[in-house]
Formats: structure tokens, sequence, C-alpha cells
């Protein structure tokens, strides 16, 4: 049975309209470049250089405005500065379910200029090393997310780095947990010293 003239122009127009509607679909997917929302500086220290981004998370959100409190006080508590650096170092730098990719280490705000070539180094070849790239927000890898953090102790000591020596640096202690019981067998405790550097405190070791 032959298909009526008409019969045939609707079917032409319906394949047409399929092959449009894939076509359009498949350059969806394959080549248009999905938008990349760009981290903004939402708050800042400004005589500490420290800045807060939009995508950090909450938790580490409030201790910036703590470590804000801190630092605009008349008289500044370096011991209360030196375990609230501590604190962010740990979150930010342990938590890696917030960070885009192996690239975008944590607590480099922290890390004295001198090593923080090496410490950027180390740290993607170890600790970040299998983190996958989270660029677009579609990552389904679990990563571990800092919990229960503890400064165990402060003190002050002599300490040579490079060839400078601090005879006040400030040695301290730290222990944490995470989230989720997946990532119990993660570092869970360390030593972080800082010296002074200008009027901020540097971090120059990490145990």
């Amino acid at each position: 049975m032959r298909l009526k003239k008409k019969t045939k122009r609707v079917l032409i127009i319906i394949l047409l309209i399929l092959v449009v509607v894939l076509g359009f679909l498949t350059y969806q997917n394959l080549f248009k470049t999905k938008e990349v929302k760009e981290a903004k500086i939402v708050n800042e220290i400004k005589e500490y250089g420290y800045k807060l981004k939009d995508n950090k998370p909450a938790a580490y959100k409030k201790m910036f405005e703590e470590l804000k409190e801190i630092l605009e006080a008349d008289k500044v508590d370096e011991e209360a500065y030196a375990k609230k650096i501590s604190e962010m170092f740990v979150y930010d730098f342990y938590s890696l379910n917030d960070k885009v990719s192996k690239t975008d280490i944590g607590g480099v705000d922290f890390v004295h200029k001198d090593i923080l070539e090496n410490f950027l180094q180390n740290a993607q070849s170890t600790y970040y090393k299998y983190v996958e790239n989270n660029i677009y927000g579609n990552r389904k890898q679990a990563l571990p997310v800092v919990s229960n953090i503890k400064v165990n102790s402060v003190k002050q000591e002599s300490f040579k780095y490079g060839d400078e020596t601090d005879e006040e640096a400030y040695i301290v202690n730290m222990s944490w947990s995470y989230t989720n019981g997946q990532f119990a067998d993660y570092q869970k405790e360390g030593k972080l010293v800082f010296v002074h550097d200008g009027n901020k405190l540097s971090l120059v070791e990490l145990q």
C-alpha cells in the first residue's frame, strides 16, 4: 500500500524535527561548556591579608568571623590568634569535600610564604592526590569533612626555620575527627608551628 503524498510530507517533517532535537541535545552534552561559577570574596581582614570566599562551608565562615574579632580588638590576644588559625588550618586543609580539584589546597592563607611552594607540591602528591575534579559540581566521590577540632596544648619556644630563628614561636598540638566514620583511619592529630611574620603568625612546620 502506497502512502499518500501528504502523509509522506508529515513523516519527513517529523523526522527533520527529530534530527534537529537530537542534534541540539548532542551539542549540549558534548560541546557546550557548562558555566563555572567563580568564587567571590565576601569578607576580609585587610591588615593581615586574610580573605574569605563565598564557597567556603558555614563552619569555616564562622571561624573566620571569630578570627576577625580577635584581630580587630584593641589589643590582640596572640595566643587566641594562634589557636584560631590552627583550628582554621586543620579544618580547611583536612576537609576535602569542598575542594574542586587536587590543586585546590586548603589552609594556604596561613602558610609562610617561604615554604608555600613546597607545601603545595607535597599536598598535591600526598593527601590531595586522589581528589577528583568537581569544577562542574557533579562529583560522586566521598571525601572527608573535619569535625570536633580540639587545641590540646599551646606553648611558646625558640624555633629555627631556614636561616631565621623565632624566639617566641607558637607550638600548637591539635586533634580532630571526621563527620563520617569512613575516614576514621585518616590523620586525626598533628603539631603546628607558627612563627612571627610581620604582624602575622605563619605556619612553617606541620607534623
